[in-house]
């Protein structure tokens, strides 16, 4: 049976902030980026450096004004995929795939799962290339894990847990023209701690994102990332108390935290008139997989009733302004 769930999947920002150094920077060649689909360069037209803000100028053929990302822009979307039903299961469920993306106020707005993360540091375009910069302000995300929307019979006779949310701080560093002049390496950490008495635990995720365009109308983000846990978290969604076990028959276990779970996740986003400067609509897909690892993998919740593999995939239309 498929139902719909809550989204679980931590998603990155699609990439078009970055897209507008295709316009602040004067060229529209992308030199080179790395791997399939994008190992091979795209050759587009060029042109001299554009004179004042992006809006004033931007690429051939652009009416002055029609460069969307300035000081202010916004790419909301949504979509549906598929996620296992909950963190070691090898049930499918369907989940809403929502999107917002974008800077505000002077504040870079980015997705964290079913959450969000803020950038207090988010810097507005300026002309010439891109530079490197750092980013850090607070995180929330909602985590509904074995809440009720469990697929598996017998985990479903153990009790549900409650619902998390989890809050704390992210940084980073952004490092553009890595291996061509409009790419993006990103290294980046997030530390939460859940505030409504769920887990009490504490994660650590650790990531590198890359980010390229595939010409002016498409891009690409790929990120590895991890997970580390502490005992309380591993505690709370891992161990399988005596009642538990009494109820549903599985094995008694006791879990401790650690390193939960690595993984990989690519985003593609489409834009429908080719064009990623002028804003409107875009087709955006999402592909992944992680291995849960340790105690995730090793509690009877993963090894006996699901699977350590987990894969996410997914596809919305989003609308940049």
């Amino acid at each position: 049976m498929i139902r719909i769930a809550a989204p679980v999947l931590a998603l990155i920002p699609l990439g078009l902030p970055n897209a507008k150094a295709l316009a602040l920077d004067g060229s529209d060649e992308v030199e080179s980026s790395i791997g399939s689909p994008s190992d091979t360069a795209q050759e587009l037209p060029k042109q001299g450096p554009p004179a004042g803000r992006p809006g004033a100028n931007g690429p051939p053929g652009m009416p002055p004004g029609d460069i969307v990302f300035d000081e202010t822009w916004a790419t909301i979307g949504i979509g549906a995929g598929l996620v296992p039903s909950y963190s070691g299961s090898d049930d499918y469920v369907v989940f809403p795939l929502p999107l917002i993306v974008g800077r505000v106020g002077g504040v870079g707005i980015s997705p964290n799962g079913p959450g969000f993360a803020l950038d207090l540091l988010s810097q507005p375009p300026a002309p010439g290339s891109p530079e490197t910069s750092v980013s850090f302000g607070p995180t929330f995300r909602f985590r509904n894990d074995r809440d009720g929307q469990i697929e598996d019979a017998v985990v479903e006779l153990t009790e549900d847990l409650d619902t998390a949310i989890e809050v704390g701080v992210q940084g980073g560093v952004n490092i553009p023209g890595v291996f061509n002049r409009f790419d993006r390496l990103s290294l980046s950490m997030q530390v939460r701690w859940d505030i409504l008495g769920a887990h009490d635990g504490m994660l650590v995720e650790p990531s590198v994102g890359y980010f390229t365009p595939l010409g002016r109308g498409a891009a690409v983000q790929l990120s590895a990332n991890a997970s580390i846990v502490d005992d309380d978290f591993a505690d709370y969604y891992y161990t399988v108390s005596p009642q538990q076990s009494g109820d549903s028959g599985l094995p008694q276990f006791t879990a401790d935290g650690g390193l939960n779970s690595v993984g990989a996740l690519a985003i593609l986003t489409i834009d429908l008139d080719n064009n990623v400067m002028n804003g409107g609509f875009n087709i955006y897909g999402i592909g992944g997989y992680s291995r849960l690892v340790g105690d995730a993998a090793d509690t009877p919740f993963t090894s006996v009733r699901g699977s350590a593999d987990q894969f996410i995939g997914g596809i919305g239309v989003g609308y940049t302004f």
